[in-house]
This record gives structure tokens, C-alpha cells and sequence, in this order.
């Protein structure tokens, strides 16, 4: 099969991220051609840095690849087959306050959950809507979408709503990175394993998991229950990690005592584990700082390596799950593969008790024109109950962005598990807005006659 070279736009091209998605796509080049790869961004000193290394990926693996930098929409979007959306509004300076509000007031700090998410989403919104007005407008008929931008939850509600006949798929690559751990305690490749799985974006459990046609599920929920989502080694080695994601993937092993039926989402330990996960952070220094001293600061050491031509730099970083998700979906919807991920896509009856307009997390099957999902039926009611409650959470959300709502928002913020009182709510948010100034879009009160 003589498959068609790809253009791939990245929107975001400014993320510590790209560089190992660009290496993923070109890893894959035999099977999944490119021509060009667009990096946009509206911080152009930032994408311009991170442009080196990505020019030294190209030139490493595949040097007949075009690429373009940019700020132009029109420059990155032009008859793209693909763009890849993975922005952060505000940059990590606004995450900071994500996760430090809501800690300063007793709650769960987090970039995609709790308040900090809803913050996050309001940010998020209105962006997202002009990149889908951008490649509409200038790529081609046939072009896909595919958002990382979190809180995907939100995003993709706010997108079904404003945009429901683009040609945008949500996806996550946390329930991947979960199969990849899963896989390590199997002793299997990750690609061998066969899911079901039903929730949120960030909110959801592993009913099925087989490898061969067997289910493993009794045999990693024995695991989990003992040792978390970490291999025995990984435990013992522990300190080779980062502190953050070593605690997360402990933290499925109490989940995993009190709720022994499937297998969860390591973000549901930010809802079902708020008062310990709120005691185990420190509010001076967040996971935003984390990375800012971790992840970023050794992507740009690796830039200044670079520029000094000194030596090979690809040994100091890997591409992991983030990028071979983005580039295997892609893959499928390219080729009309129909291979099976999790994808988030319009309820529309998929999971019993949730509205159809429910923007749920589910296996399905993804091809050129069309992803067919896998329909998940009834779930019972402690599932139900916990995604109702959520998914209206994100609701409000939405509708305040949307209707310019302080009660809607006030609402959301109320109604979110992560945070105990109305009164907390609205102290939480409050501050939310001051922080937000000139990301969010201005939000008034209802007036209601006495």
C-alpha cells in the first residue's frame, strides 16, 4: 500500500511535550509517512527555543521531513492533514495558582481536577474554539483535530456545544500511561493488552483487561491491592522517580482496597482521596514547580547542548506513551485502521443514566471518517452517582464560560467533589477570578427578585 505522506500541524509547538511526539511520528515513518511538521505557538521565544530541539530530532531520524515554525495560523493550518492540539493557556505560571489557591483553603491542588481544573477549563475554552476556527478555515476538508488540551473533560464539552460538526477527537493519554504500568506488572507489551473501560476524562475504571483473550483483571487487582500500579522493583526503587508520580501510582492501592471491583483512573485518588492527597502536598511547592525544576529545565539544558554542538543529546530523553498515543491515533484515523483506543466522544446512550450529551471516556474502534464506539451499557449506581455528580460540575463550568455566569461558576466550584462547602467554593473561586484576569472571560451576578 503506497500510504500518503502526512501533514502534521502542532498547535502548542512550545510544549515541553514536542519533541517526543515529533520523534514518535518519526519512529513510526515506515508505517505512517510525514512530509511536514508545523510547530505553532503564539510564544514565539519559547517555541523558537524548543524548535532546536525538535530541529535536531528531525535531522537525527528522518532529515527529508520539512519543518516549519510559526505563529501564523494560516502558515501552520494550510491544507494540514492533521493538527495536534496540546496548548496550556497561561503557561505554568497560571498553573501555579491551579494548585496553590485551592491548597491555600484545604483542597485538592491540581492542574485538570478539583478547582484548579475548573479554573483551568475557563482559561481553556475561547482558545480552543480559534485553533477549530483556524484549521477550518485553512486546512484541509479532511483534516482531524486531536486535543490533548486539558482539562479534555471541559474542553470537549465547551467544543461539542460551540463547534459539534468539527472534526475534533479528544483524547488522554492517562489511561495509556496506566496500560504501560499495568503492562510492566504483566510482563507483557502494552499494545497486548485488550481494555474496556467507561468514565470523565480523568474519571473513569478498567473493567476488562486481557492479554491472549484471558482476563488479567483478579490478578493486577491482587498486585495493585498489594504494591499500587508499580512493579515490586519500581517500589524498591522508588527514589529513581519522580516523588509526584510515584505517590500517584501508589495511591491506587488503597483505591483499590475500599474499591476492589475495577480497576480506577489514578486521578480518582484526587476526588475519592481528597483529605489525604491535600495532606501529602506541600502548598509552597505544587507539581507546577515540579516540573518547571524537572522536566522543563532539562529539556532546555538539552537546548543549550544543542547550540554548543556538543555531542548526542537523544539518551537524556524518551518518547513514552504521550507521544506513541497521539501518533498511533492519528495512524488509525489516516489509514482507516479501526484500531481500539480510548477516546472521549458524545455519550449518545454508550453508558445508561448520562445525557447523551454527556462527553464520555470509552473504547472504540477509530477510522478515516468516523470513530465507532463500543457501547458500555448499565453501570450501577455508585459509578452513576459518582459520574452524574461530576459531569454536572463541568456543566456549570461550561455554562458560566459560555452565559458569562458568576452563579453558574459559583455552582460548578459547589457541586465538585474535591471541595467541601459552598462557603469554600465561593473563597476559592473568588481568588480564582482575581488570578484570572484578562484569561477568563468577565463573569456577573443574577439578578433575583426578593
Amino acid at each position: 500500500m503506497n500510504k500518503q505522506a502526512q501533514i502534521i500541524a502542532i498547535a502548542g509547538g512550545g510544549s515541553t511535550y514536542t519533541a517526543g511526539i515529533v520523534k514518535a511520528l518519526l519512529m513510526k515513518g515506515a508505517d505512517f509517512p510525514v512530509a511536514e511538521i508545523r510547530l505553532y505557538d503564539i510564544d514565539k521565544a519559547r517555541q523558537n527555543k524548543v524548535a532546536v530541539l525538535v530541529d535536531y530530532v528531525v535531522k537525527t531520524h528522518a532529515p527529508q521531513v520539512k519543518l516549519i515554525v510559526t505563529t501564523e495560523p494560516e502558515v501552520a493550518f494550510s491544507q494540514a492533514d492533521f493538527v495536534f492540539a496540546q496548548i496550556r493557556v497561561g503557561q505554568y505560571k497560571m498553573r501555579e495558582f491551579d494548585e496553590k489557591i485551592p491548597l491555600r483553603h484545604g483542597c485538592v491542588g491540581q492542574e485538570t481536577c478539583g478547582a484548579g481544573g475548573l479554573a483551568y477549563g475557563m482559561r481553556t475554552i475561547f482558545p480552543m474554539i480559534a485553533l477549530i476556527d483556524y484549521m477550518e478555515r485553512f486546512a484541509k476538508a479532511t483534516c482531524w483535530m486531536l486535543n490533548y488540551s486539558n482539562p479534555a473533560a471541559i474542553v470537549a464539552d465547551a467544543v461539542n456545544r460551540l463547534r459539534p460538526n468539527a472534526r475534533v477527537l479528544n483524547i488522554c493519554d492517562m489511561p495509556v500511561a496506566i496500560q504501560r504500568n499495568l503492562s510492566n506488572i504483566l510482563g507483557v507489551n502494552r499494545y497486548e493488552l485488550d481494555v474496556e473501560y467507561f468514565g470523565l476524562n480523568h474519571y473513569g475504571w478498567f473493567t476488562s483487561i486481557k492479554v491472549n483473550g484471558e482476563e488479567k483483571i483478579p490478578q493486577l487487582r491482587a498486585h495493585i491491592q498489594k504494591f499500587g500500579m508499580l512493579t515490586e522493583q519500581e517500589v524498591e526503587n522508588a527514589c529513581h522517580s519522580e516523588p509526584s508520580w510515584i505517590k500517584t501510582f501508589k495511591n491506587t492501592q488503597p483505591l483499590m482496597q475500599m474499591f476492589p471491583e475495577y480497576i480506577p483512573n489514578t486521578y480518582l485518588q484526587y476526588y475519592l482521596m481528597a483529605d489525604a492527597i491535600v495532606a501529602q502536598s506541600n502548598p509552597d511547592h505544587t507539581r507546577a514547580n515540579e516540573v518547571m525544576e524537572s522536566r522543563e529545565k532539562k529539556m532546555f539544558d538539552m537546548i543549550e547542548q544543542i547550540k554548543l554542538a556538543d555531542g548526542k543529546v537523544e539518551d537524556k530523553f524518551h518518547v513514552g506513551v504521550h507521544g506513541e498515543f497521539i501518533a498511533d491515533v492519528a495512524m488509525s484515523m489516516a489509514y482507516d485502521l479501526r484500531q481500539k483506543w480510548l477516546v472521549i466522544i458524545p455519550n449518545n446512550g454508550l453508558i445508561k443514566g448520562l445525557p447523551d450529551d454527556a462527553m464520555v471516556e470509552v473504547p472504540a474502534l477509530l477510522g478515516h471518517d468516523k470513530v465507532y464506539p463500543i457501547q458500555v451499557g448499565e453501570i450501577s449506581h455508585f459509578y452513576l452517582g459518582m459520574l452524574q455528580q461530576q459531569l454536572m460540575s463541568e456543566k456549570c463550568l461550561v455554562d458560566a464560560a459560555l452565559e458569562g455566569s458568576y452563579d453558574k461558576a459559583l455552582q460548578a466550584f459547589t457541586l465538585n467533589k474535591t471541595i467541601p462547602s459552598a462557603k469554600v467554593a465561593k473563597q476559592i473561586l473568588d481568588e480564582m477570578i482575581e488570578a484570572n484576569k484578562g484569561y477568563w472571560p468577565a463573569l456577573k451576578k443574577q439578578d433575583v427578585a426578593l
